[in-house]
């Protein structure tokens, strides 16, 4: 999977590419590096030994290795991690990540839009002097004061029906995500809808995200001020949004679109939901769909918990104890989940694995493994939890498939009283 998604020519030129190309004859080549970091995603619940000697099998199965070969330790592997940095990584997701969906993707497209979220997430990485320090941690109102582990910022964009990552920056836990999400918008190309959620908002970030030609559905808060320009016959309105530096005079605005509405019968509980569209005509989109449609910004969500509690683990933990390696590490997850979110080629579409003609397992393999297990050391330690405990409720089986809203359930709304009274602004 991984030598097809990332084929070892293309692996060989973006090494070259970030000057990383070795010096001498090592047992660890940058390309093996690259290689082993993406495989160390994949194998997220195995030691650095085992991931590499996993890694090596495939690639002796695939014809690619074909001399001798021992298992480095640890501290090479740790070594050569160093020595790669996260600029291979990077550059080959560059190169390699785009949106996948075809014409008869289910789920991808609205009318004639290609359907994209972005959003932003963190990461939990190791407890070392280093990414605390580079990283930051978060505050809590438990115990000390602040969290258990430095946190990496993410911000990506997703594909909504495939749920392939297209777009990413790593950063500090200070660095806000709206300001990670800047970086991303040149990847925004004319024919996506962009959906968004509130946290999102602002005049500078919309014109960003719009530069490319790209089309806009993003929540707004219950506060922001968006006055009635003109209604339109879907019940929708035009409004204007302007910076925060600029609410009172209003010289630099920037027309929009504004759906208001509810869920449920007569309203469901209430909540009245703001969305801002650079979709001006409702012939182009009616309001109603674009309300329904706003759902599919939770596919982002989705990946990202595919990519954290699936293809990583509950709770999950980087590896990486430098700061360098946990932007290589952070890549190498979003590399691997590409590889596997990537439409099969057709000749492999029915295929299976391990291949047909696999002997399989030796029978002393199945009797005595090669590599037993050392002996434990002695290990005390004291009796305290790394962890506090969650204000969240804890999530169950029933959870794991909530009933969806879809467009009959959507009741339009007229405009609320921030449209009028409101001083505060975007």
């Amino acid at each position: 999977m991984l030598t097809r998604a990332f084929p070892p020519e293309l692996v060989d030129e973006v090494v070259a590419g970030c000057g990383r190309v070795e010096q001498r004859t090592r047992l660890l080549p940058a390309r093996v590096v690259v290689y082993f970091v993406l495989a160390m995603c994949l194998f997220f619940g195995q030691g650095y030994k085992e991931v590499a000697r996993l890694l090596v099998q495939g690639l002796e199965r695939e014809g690619r290795w074909a001399t001798a070969w021992r298992v480095p330790t640890t501290a090479a592997i740790g070594r050569a991690r160093l020595r790669l940095g996260p600029e291979p990584l990077r550059a080959l997701f560059a190169r390699v990540c785009r949106p996948v969906a075809v014409a008869r993707t289910q789920g991808a497209w609205y009318r004639r839009w290609r359907l994209v979220a972005v959003d932003g997430t963190v990461f939990d990485v190791p407890d070392t002097a280093a990414n605390a320090q580079f990283f930051g941690r978060p505050g809590t109102s438990r115990g000390q004061g602040r969290s258990a582990y430095p946190q990496a910022r993410v911000a990506a964009l997703a594909e909504c029906g495939t749920h392939a990552v297209f777009a990413a920056e790593v950063g500090p836990l200070g660095v806000h995500e709206t300001a990670l999400a800047q970086r991303l918008f040149p990847a925004l190309t004319k024919g996506m809808l962009v959906l968004a959620d509130r946290g999102f908002c602002g005049l500078d970030l919309w014109r960003a995200a719009k530069a490319g030609g790209a089309d806009l559905l993003w929540r707004v808060r219950s506060t922001v001020v968006l006055p009635v320009l003109q209604t339109l016959a879907d019940g929708s309105h035009l409004s204007q949004i302007v910076a925060a530096r600029d609410h009172y005079r209003r010289a630099d605005p920037e027309r929009v679109r504004v759906i208001e509405y509810t869920f449920g019968p007569r309203g469901g509980d209430g909540t009245v939901y703001r969305l801002i569209t650079t979709i001006l005509g409702p012939g182009q989109a009616p309001a109603e769909e674009l309300a329904a449609l706003y759902a599919q910004r939770w596919e982002i969500e989705n990946t990202l918990d595919e990519i954290k509690n699936h293809q990583g683990v509950p709770g999950l933990v980087l590896r990486s104890q430098h700061p360098r390696g946990v932007e290589q590490e952070i890549f190498a997850f979003l590399l691997v989940h590409h590889a596997l979110r990537r439409p099969p080629p057709r000749h492999r579409a029915g295929g299976a694995f391990p291949p047909p003609d696999w002997p399989g397992p030796s029978p002393k393999a199945c009797v005595r493994s090669p590599r037993p297990l050392p002996a434990r050391r002695l290990r005390s330690n004291p009796r305290m939890i790394k962890r506090k405990m969650s204000n969240w409720a804890l999530k169950r089986t029933e959870h794991h498939s909530p009933p969806r809203p879809h467009p009959p359930t959507v009741r339009l709304a007229g405009p609320t009283r921030a449209t009028s009274t409101s001083r505060k602004t975007t």
